[in-house]
């Protein structure tokens, strides 16, 4: 992995999930990444919509409550979390709203933003979207 890579909602779920189809390659890539991060911390982005919001309310709801913990305790701290102001927001939505895409949502309309804002080309994503959007998916 060079430079930063952001990482997106289903790929820290597959990490936590042992039943997600996709938590072997997640795992693959996660333990590497990890190794990374202690010695550029920078390296991996997420943002708050995406790590703490979405990302928590998933894991939440399907793995419950010691998971949540794990991802907001021990994964989410780290990463480098960016902040949503209300400017990435406008962005976002700017870009959302013409694009017509039902299936597409703010919270990844946000990571598309903060990874064009960031120059960030690769993310760890097991959503295909990434791709569809132009950027390379690391997926172990």
């Amino acid at each position: 992995m060079t430079g930063a890579i952001f990482v997106d909602t289903s790929a820290l779920f597959a990490v936590l999930d042992a039943d997600d189809d996709n938590h072997q390659r997640a795992l693959r890539a996660w333990n590497p990444m990890l190794d990374q991060l202690e010695a550029d911390p920078g390296a991996a982005i997420t943002h708050t919509a995406a790590s703490s919001s979405r990302a928590a309310a998933l894991v939440q709801r399907r793995l419950g409550m010691d998971a949540t913990r794990d991802l907001l305790e021990t994964i989410v701290p780290s990463l480098t979390v960016v902040w949503i102001d209300e400017q990435i927001h406008r962005l976002a939505v700017a870009a959302m709203l013409p694009a017509g895409k039902r299936q597409v949502s703010l919270v990844d309309w946000t990571s598309f933003t903060v990874m064009r804002d960031r120059a960030i080309t690769h993310a760890f994503a097991f959503d295909d979207d990434f791709e569809r959007q132009g950027f390379k998916t690391f997926k172990g």
